[in-house]
């Protein structure tokens, strides 16, 4: 890393920290949120008795008469979240970072989930923005955004995943 960058990643570092501030709790708090911020994807951590979760929601933007667009990233921070409600069953091959190889696991389509405490962060590529807001919930997600919910709440509740591995399938020529 040059001395450029160590310069901005500082810098974004010191806001990191004023945000924090600012909304006045405890730093352990925003640690799966910058997980996700930085590194991407849905996190979960168990911290001074406090369970947190960040989940993504992908949200994009195309304007097909000029062929451009942008990719919105909302990111929900729970503190304590809590399922409420699921529907549905969705089979889908997962990988986590507990584990060497995907795993076949069932999620529901749909979660309902609350906390004690909700942030939403909206990366916003075009404005190189991160939005940050309050919100109350219960908060609704379907797809992706419900797979990643269930997935981080499996976590936070079993401490792993559990799956079937992807070796009890076989391969058939069609």
């Amino acid at each position: 890393m040059d001395q450029d960058q160590t310069k901005r990643l500082l810098k974004f570092t010191l806001n990191e920290k004023k945000i924090i501030k600012t909304l006045n709790l405890p730093d352990e708090i925003f640690l799966p949120l910058f997980f996700s911020i930085r590194f991407g994807g849905d996190w979960s951590v168990n911290k001074n008795s406090k369970n947190l979760m960040s989940v993504k929601e992908k949200l994009t933007h195309y304007d097909k008469d000029k062929k451009v667009g942008y990719t919105l990233e909302k990111i929900f921070l729970f503190v304590n979240p809590k399922l409420l409600s699921q529907e549905g069953k969705i089979y889908r091959m997962e990988k986590c970072s507990n584990n060497n190889e995907r795993e076949l696991v069932e999620r529901p389509y749909n979660v309902s989930i609350d906390g004690e405490y909700i942030l939403e962060a909206t990366l916003d590529p075009k404005k190189k923005k991160i939005f940050l807001k309050t919100l109350k919930g219960p908060l609704t997600f379907s797809g992706p955004t419900a797979y990643g919910a269930a997935h981080e709440l499996e976590h936070l509740d079993n401490g792993s995943i559990e799956g079937l591995p992807f070796w009890d399938f076989e391969y058939e020529l069609i």
